[in-house]
């Protein structure tokens, strides 16, 4: 059994000091299967190229014969030996650094295999590493792994280690997937596949190990999704809210404005959801302006209406607020009372507020992590929203979930990702997908200017005061920081005064009281004030229409989502409407950044771009979000593969024998060994 691996300390390899055993487990290694299950995470090419096939600049492996004695030169600390030697008939110069002890074995007519960097115009190698066939060449005609390794673990001890566990331990791989998967996907067996990862023979035999290693963990993973599923659905365990189609009907048409039909689509599937006795797990993703807002007030209202509660979390006090006011004024035709809940509520407004969820004469609660805390107890909570998902831990989300009797939950993002990987990152989800733009709305033209133009920056911002329109100017800092040579937000604050006295320049930030924020936004709001000087508080959900200008200063300092998330925050009604990013990026990454935003203002494609600048890990956060961390499977590069594997894992759990046939054995002991049944849903 593969468990018996896992059980199977690594320290019984022969030369495992205690030493060595910590490293290994820093490094997630504790026993003999995790070592076999430690893949490269790429390969050494040491298989002997022809001349014609060699590029300048690549790193290449040659054969060849010395043609002449060796010189070595030295420059301070540095010797350099070099050294004619016959390729294929042709003469090339090899040069090693640092390496004089070889100059005496460089004997004339011998065989020699090199490894390094060609320089064609040269016809120079700059080795690397070199063997002598007369004396074994291990690495000669190979592809060799390479781990990530750390502490005085080395390459060479670590393909050691992991090539004696496969030969004492390697025929006790079982096979985890059933043959019909096998033979559906044609897929090679587990101990082939494990064996070829770490001693590929060739690139398609390394492909091939790679393949079906990918497929099985992403097949595992969704497994665990599945199986909860087709378990925790074999009992109502939800709220069935009573909802009438004709009130949903009554209360869109009452709207100030026309729905997408995308926006409709999700909202029935939304409905249908809250309709059944299951609880409700479902991800709304949209880009910035879609219209997700609108779409949770008319799930909070179906609940409401029903007989329950409903709750909003989102990440800033500023959000709160605003959703507070836009909310209460559209409930308020319907009797629906909208309370707020957030930390900076005196004590009396507080106590008021948390009698009255308890009491159930406030029906929808809007507020910030304050929802979370110990003393805040809902009478008969049906819905939890939480908007901008990835910003709550694990934790916290579940913590809102659990103060009612499993509640819908509907969370929302505004940072857009592929289907396949919103599957993936938020769990055991049913996903909805906003694609439309409001009725309208025009698309943000955005440019990259560097600092020296400042001044068109300016008339920008007048040139549109005097169409009566308003500016967000965002820098990254509050206050001058000695470390980053960046602008920050009260210093701008004053050099805009004196730069445009006769506007109206008002300034936002996180350090600011709870009443001098709203103050500030309201009056911004309001159109009393021409220029908001704000940092990233009002890069979520913030809505001022009339806002039609966003100037980013130092924006090679913001990720690109980020810088997306602020661009949204105009474009927010059907007037023309400009994002400006101002920027002198040194490298190659702010510079891709840059360009990502002048090229399209599609919040899906942006967030593939921003995937493949900065892997998911750090796109999602991995601590916050839980997005896996797969050995082998690359989220990129993998999403057919991800789809394939949901499919068939949905399909396997929904099968009655795989309940209980000996064939998915295997299968059920590893979901019984990952306690999937044992603890809490996953989130």
């Amino acid at each position: 059994m593969l468990q018996n691996l896992f059980d199977i300390p690594v320290q019984k390899l022969r030369g495992v000091s205690s030493q060595k055993a910590g490293e290994l487990h820093a490094l997630g290694v504790s026993s003999v299967g995790d070592l076999l299950e430690y893949y490269p995470f790429r390969y050494e090419d040491y298989r002997i190229r022809t001349l014609q096939e060699m590029k300048d600049g690549e790193k290449v492996t040659v054969q060849g014969t010395v043609t002449t004695l060796a010189s070595l030169q030295r420059y301070g600390r540095t010797a350099r030996l070099l050294c004619r030697v016959t390729v294929e008939g042709m003469l090339i110069t090899a040069v090693w650094f640092n390496r004089a002890f070889l100059k005496d074995q460089l004997t004339i007519g011998r065989e020699i295999t090199l490894t390094g960097k060609w320089d064609q115009r040269r016809r120079q190698l700059t080795v690397a590493e070199s063997e002598f066939p007369d004396r074994g060449a291990a690495k000669t005609g190979t592809l060799q792994p390479v781990y990530s390794v750390g502490g005085s673990l080395t390459q060479a001890w670590m393909r050691k280690k992991i090539g004696e566990a496969l030969d004492q331990y390697g025929d006790r791989i079982p096979e985890l997937l059933p043959e019909e998967l096998l033979e559906r996907h044609r897929l090679v067996p587990r101990r082939e596949a494990v064996l070829r990862l770490h001693r590929p023979e060739n690139t398609t035999a390394g492909q091939e190990g790679r393949r079906r290693m990918v497929y099985e963990e992403l097949f595992l993973f969704e497994l665990k999704l599945q199986a909860y599923r087709a378990a925790s659905r074999k009992q109502p365990d939800g709220i069935a809210h009573p909802i009438s189609s004709d009130e949903i009907r009554s209360f869109v048409a009452a709207l100030p404005f026309e729905l997408t039909e995308s926006q409709k689509k999700v909202i029935n599937e939304i409905a249908y959801d809250m309709k059944r006795p299951y609880a409700m797990n479902r991800l709304l993703q949209g880009d910035v302006g879609s219209g997700k807002t609108v779409v949770s007030a008319v799930a909070l209202y179906a609940s409401v209406r029903a007989g329950y509660q409903g709750a909003l979390m989102v990440p800033t006090e500023i959000l709160a607020e605003q959703h507070a006011r836009s909310l209460g004024k559209l409930f308020e035709p319907y009797g629906i009372q909208v309370g707020l809940l957030t930390g900076s509520l005196t004590d009396r407004k507080r106590k008021d507020i948390l009698a009255s969820l308890q009491m159930g004469l406030t029906d929808i609660v809007i507020g910030t992590h304050a929802l979370i805390q110990d003393d805040v107890v809902f009478r008969k909570l049906g819905l939890v929203v939480t908007d901008e998902q990835h910003r709550f831990g694990v934790n916290q989300r579940s913590i809102l979930r659990k103060k009612g009797l499993h509640p819908d939950v509907l969370a929302m993002t505004a940072t857009p990702i592929p289907r396949t990987l919103a599957i993936t990152v938020f769990g055991d989800m049913d996903v909805s997908t906003i694609r439309e733009r409001p009725k309208g709305r025009q698309p943000v033209k955005t440019y990259w200017v560097k600092h020296d133009m400042m001044d068109r920056v300016l008339s920008l911002i007048r040139k549109e005061a005097e169409l009566g329109r308003q500016t967000f100017f965002i820098c990254p800092l509050i206050e001058e920081s000695e470390k980053l040579d960046v602008q920050n937000a009260i210093d701008l604050h004053a050099q805009l005064r004196q730069a445009l006295p006769e506007l109206a320049i008002g300034l936002l930030h996180g350090r600011m009281s709870s009443a001098e924020k709203e103050e500030a936004m309201a009056t911004f709001a309001a159109g009393s004030t021409n220029v908001l000087v704000s940092t990233t508080v009002i890069e979520v959900g913030v809505d001022v229409p009339n806002a039609t200008l966003m100037i980013v200063m130092d924006a090679e300092r913001f990720g690109l989502s980020q810088l997306h998330q602020l661009r949204g925050r105009v474009g927010r009604s059907d007037l023309p409407s400009y994002c400006v990013l101002i920027a002198d990026p040194k490298s190659e990454n702010g510079q891709e950044r840059m360009k990502a935003m002048t090229d399209t203002d599609d919040g899906f494609e942006i967030a593939r771009r921003d995937l493949e600048l900065r892997g998911p890990g750090e796109f999602f956060g991995t601590k916050q979000s839980g997005v896996p961390e797969f050995r082998v499977a690359n989220l990129m590069e993998d999403f057919e593969t991800l789809e394939q594997a949901r499919d068939d894992a949905a399909e396997l759990t929904a099968k009655p024998e795989f309940w209980t046939s000996s064939s998915y054995a295997g299968l059920r002991d590893y979901l019984h060994r990952e306690a999937l049944f044992a603890g809490e849903p996953l989130d």
